[in-house]
């Protein structure tokens, strides 16, 4: 069945009987989407811009402050013991490539199976990748405690014929960790040629104009740009969408390839997936949450991209749920004692279990902000509430965080040997370093929103509802 027209002529077909419904308003105009979208980058940031600025600064100097004062006083400073050496800088480095995870997936996987309500949050999940990426390659760097020496990671033909342990796990996440950021980065500034190029035609300054130009690459939006671009951004997200499940098992792998109980288990690498999905969107959730509102773009994040979001949440809350309840059942019908001890603390005389012990705080919150919250978002009402899933996705981005403690403090703080059972309590000084990595994801995404499109333009003009019997959008007219 076709719709005729003196100008085009539309194929619909014949199994759509019900069209999907509307992502955006159906009077939106291609120069309206334009102006609003780009409005923030000509105007001066509020007072709330400023505030949250100044925040975020704050904190990175702190932490930048904490971090010189290690690499003067050595890793003593924090609260490292035997025979928990990993303490805070693994948990944060596996917390922050968790973070990262759902801009790859939103961008890359979305795309290809043409999810088109990916357009309204695929350009601040990118770049929250890309940041997320660069505060979780800080702490491998810190954790070596020879920092300036850690090029000797990187296997390259040197003078000193020292050549890396490839069979090391600090080896496998340099390369999935460079490679992931690689294609991210490339992947990212690829979708946003389009973009630059509409806010350099928009701009009014000469040296507006000649840096957003540079950037922008001269496209012009020629049917020969359009189709480099597209065949680019598909090769892409075909070669990113692997890496959304290799990154985060690899980082699995430096627990499941050890001996350690709790740690030595093939359940990780699903379940390392699924919590960094899980973490990842409830961060887009919290970050959008507050763009939507500042940026005056509640229609173009709208509260149906929210609840869509949410529903994510609310299935890999339930797939995180039950990896929990698999390493309580395999702890407790195992043989192996120290498996069962950490748990449940059967053995050696011990009488604390995991929900009971010295790290029973942390437990009690992983659960709570991880399996438990996030089942409010089976009401619909709760899933359209921006205050209630603004407060859900930071309680599950602290229960992440508090999953990553557990996962590495507690399982090095009860091996083998109960003469080696130690206890691990952080100090100000990685608690400072934390809070400067929050500051510098926080600092560059402040920055990135307001000198770069948070929406990508030219993709929610293609996807905009064109009114039955006029002619389609393509993607080539969206830039005119």
């Amino acid at each position: 069945m076709s719709v005729e027209h003196p100008a085009t002529t539309i194929e619909r077909h014949p199994m759509a009987l019900v069209e999907d419904p509307p992502l955006y308003r159906a009077d939106l105009t291609l120069s309206q989407v334009t102006r609003d979208i780009v409005a923030p980058l000509d105007r001066r940031p509020n007072g709330w811009w400023w505030l949250a600025f100044f925040i975020s600064v704050s904190l990175l100097g702190v932490g930048a402050v904490t971090v010189v004062w290690q690499l003067l006083q050595g890793l003593g400073i924090l609260g490292l013991t035997w025979p928990t050496m990993w303490g805070t800088y693994i948990t944060n480095f596996v917390f922050w490539i968790g973070i990262g995870h759902a801009g790859t997936l939103i961008s890359a996987i979305l795309f290809l199976f043409r999810q088109r309500w990916r357009t309204a949050i695929n350009r601040a999940a990118e770049a929250m990748t890309i940041f997320a990426v660069m505060c979780a390659g800080l702490f491998p760097l810190l954790h070596v405690g020879r920092t300036l020496l850690a090029y000797w990671l990187i296997p390259y033909p040197n003078y000193r014929q020292l050549w890396v342990n490839f069979r090391s796990p600090l080896i496998w996440d340099v390369f999935a960790v460079s490679t992931y950021a690689t294609i991210s980065i490339l992947f990212w500034y690829q979708g946003m040629v389009p973009d630059l190029a509409t806010v350099r035609d928009h701009k009014q300054g000469k040296w507006a104009k000649r840096i957003y130009g540079i950037f922008a690459m001269n496209w012009r939006g020629t049917a020969r740009d359009w189709n480099h671009y597209e065949s680019a951004y598909g090769m892409l997200a075909a070669i990113a969408t692997p890496l959304v499940l290799s990154v985060h098992s690899n980082v699995s792998m430096d627990f499941a390839v050890a001996t350690a109980p709790g740690w030595h288990s093939t359940i990780f690498p699903p379940y390392f997936v699924a919590g960094a999905i899980f973490s990842g969107f409830a961060m887009v959730v919290t970050l959008m949450a507050i763009v939507r509102k500042v940026y005056n773009l509640e229609d173009y994040v709208t509260i149906d991209h929210m609840e869509l979001m949410c529903k994510i949440i609310l299935v890999t809350s339930l797939m995180v749920a039950y990896a929990y309840a698999t390493e309580m059942f395999s702890a407790w019908y195992t043989s192996d004692i120290y498996e069962r001890n950490r748990f449940y603390g059967v053995h050696f005389g011990l009488t604390r279990t995991f929900f009971t012990g010295p790290y029973a705080y942390a437990a009690w919150i992983m659960v709570a902000c991880n399996c438990l919250i996030p089942q409010l978002f089976w009401f619909r009402k709760i899933r359209r509430s921006l205050p209630m899933m603004f407060l859900i996705s930071l309680g599950v981005n602290l229960g992440m965080w508090f999953e990553r403690y557990t996962i590495v403090v507690s399982s090095q703080a009860r091996q083998f040997l109960p003469s080696s059972f130690g206890y691990f309590r952080p100090t100000r000084f990685d608690y400072a370093v934390l809070a400067g990595s929050f500051g510098l994801f926080f600092t560059l995404f402040l920055l990135f929103v307001r000198f770069v499109p948070v929406i990508a333009v030219a993709e929610v003009k293609a996807v905009l509802r064109q009114p039955v019997g006029e002619p389609a959008v393509t993607l080539e007219e969206s830039h005119a």
